[in-house]
């Protein structure tokens, strides 16, 4: 725990050059999900804020952003930081070299592929309709018959 603590008050990079894609997006998604949160932080706390509230407008201003800003600044920093954690960006690291090693499809093999997938799902929601129909007219029938033989 403390070499947590520690490497999140470190100026650093580790191993500067590589991992940089996966090191950016994990960022960028981190940093997504701190803001919307800020946000909402920021939408919640102006809820407590009415009409007979006794502050004055700047007094609930200073709350109703400063707060989220100081969470803002201090979560995109503890981001930052996450994505240079020695065992983390070792991580991140092997994950960029192993997508460099995918072989990605060519734009013609994507869509014949995308095709073929759609026109099975498709395929199969048909059948499960007629199975549903089939279904359904078979269990209409049976109350029919049942209420007729009851009745």
């Amino acid at each position: 725990m403390a070499a947590i603590v520690q490497e999140l008050f470190r100026f650093g990079f580790y191993k500067r050059n590589q991992g940089r894609i996966a090191r950016q997006a994990t960022f960028g998604a981190l940093a997504t999900i701190v803001a919307l949160g800020c946000w909402r932080l920021s939408l919640y706390l102006s809820g407590f804020f009415g009409p007979e509230s006794t502050m004055t407008p700047a007094q609930q201003n200073w709350i109703v952003y400063f707060i989220p800003l100081v969470v803002l600044g201090v979560g995109l920093w503890a981001s930052f930081r996450v994505v240079q954690l020695p065992t983390f960006a070792d991580f991140l690291i092997s994950v960029e070299g192993e997508m460099n090693k995918v072989s990605w499809p060519s734009r013609g093999e994507l869509f014949r592929a995308s095709a073929v997938v759609i026109g099975v799902i498709f395929f199969l929601a048909m059948i499960l309709y007629a199975y549903d129909t089939a279904l359904l007219f078979i269990l209409k029938g049976l109350d029919v018959a049942v209420k007729w033989m009851l009745g």
